[in-house]
């Protein structure tokens, strides 16, 4: 195990009827008024943004609303929602949705105090030197925003899509009642499971350094979900799935999970930003196509964790097996496993592998992944 410094400032209230308190916990940071980011009218129509409203009355807080942040946030409609936060002097930003939305919140918190363009902050022109103070409440699992300081965000101009960190941009409170997520439809369940799978292995398959304990949070997380997501799918309204899948996502991006490893880099998410910002496909559905391929690819650079990945997960025998059982799943739950099923062409592949390249250089990983390599996986998946 290598040395490291682990910090995460985030408090968490979990549970049902959290998202009632959420005037009292702005009152304990001295919030006075908010800006209230979020996605669809959904929020209005299932009661929950009456219950914020009462909330935030009964605690003299103001509310400033912004709503219409889309999956795969862009950075115009952060650049929109920093005017308004200027404009209206608040105090805090307040993200109710998923991780789309939290992203877009933490970069408006970071660039409203920002003296130059936000997207400066994602390319490594200006620092978050400060930020507004950033509260959530989730209502969908699989980013593990509520509880990293990241963000990212696509360039709608440029088609990148990059991404932000800053001890500046930890949520201060995270709000995760497990029942605001049950009406979360099949589709985009299937895509957070995903999502956490490819948050959880990243570091496990390329880390030259994984101590076994972080070997086994891994597994724990990757077999949660698997069981979970497989309960939700039959029973949508299973509270305790619920909870338990939702516990996962924020433990496979919290920082817990990367402590004491070391050598690792993000290859899935390298080649999956390319894929949700060239094509606008849910983050979660492209990384169920691109972690086979890539793992096909991959896995002789590091042949015994595949081998314990394929054992312990699916009681596989090789690593051949184990990434056959991994797509296998994720053709049974219904997440995509083929470029072609996210309508995603060989005409579109010379474009789409400029992209990755680009990211790749972004990732630090150019040399890994060449032209060549970038080719072979992306060919792999169509």
């Amino acid at each position: 195990m290598d040395n490291f410094t682990f910090y995460n400032p985030t408090r968490v209230e979990f549970g049902t009827g959290k998202e009632q308190h959420i005037g009292q916990y702005l009152t304990e940071y001295g919030i006075k008024k908010v800006l209230l980011c979020y996605g669809s009218d959904r929020i209005k129509r299932d009661g929950l943004w009456a219950a914020i409203e009462r909330s935030l009355a009964a605690h003299d807080i103001q509310l400033v609303e912004f709503g219409g942040i889309v999956s795969n946030p862009v950075i115009s409609k952060v650049r929109e929602a920093i005017a308004m936060a200027r404009q209206y002097r608040v105090d805090a930003v307040l993200s109710v949705g998923g991780g789309s939305v939290l992203d877009s919140a933490k970069a408006i918190a970071a660039g409203t105090l920002y003296q130059g363009d936000v997207w400066d902050l994602f390319i490594g022109k200006g620092s978050i030197d400060a930020s507004l103070p950033v509260f959530d409440i989730l209502t969908l699992a699989a980013t593990g925003s509520e509880m990293n300081s990241g963000a990212v965000v696509t360039n709608d101009a440029t088609r990148e899509k990059f991404a932000i960190h800053s001890v500046h941009s930890f949520p201060k409170v995270s709000i995760i009642n497990p029942a605001l997520m049950q009406t979360v439809s099949r589709d985009y369940l299937v895509y957070s499971a995903a999502d956490i799978i490819a948050h959880a292995i990243e570091g496990y398959f390329t880390a030259t350094v994984q101590p076994r304990f972080h070997s086994r949070m891994v597994e724990a997380i990757v077999a949660t979900v698997i069981e979970t997501t497989e309960i939700l799918l039959d029973n949508p309204a299973d509270y305790a799935a619920r909870a338990e899948f939702a516990w996962a996502a924020t433990q496979a991006l919290n920082g817990l999970i990367y402590s004491g490893t070391s050598g690792f880099s993000y290859p899935n998410h390298m080649i999956e930003h390319a894929l949700s910002a060239l094509f606008n496909v849910p983050h979660g559905a492209g990384l169920s196509v691109v972690m086979p391929a890539w793992m096909r690819w991959y896995h002789t650079k590091n042949p015994a964790q595949f081998e314990r990945f394929a054992r312990t997960i699916f009681n596989r025998r090789t690593a051949e097996e184990g990434i056959a059982a991994l797509e296998q799943w994720f053709d049974k739950i219904g997440t995509p496993t083929r470029l072609s099923q996210l309508g995603i062409a060989e005409a579109d592949l010379p474009a789409t592998i400029d992209n990755v390249l680009g990211n790749a250089r972004y990732f630090g990983v150019a040399e890994t992944y060449p032209r060549d390599v970038v080719t072979a996986i992306l060919r792999s998946a169509l």
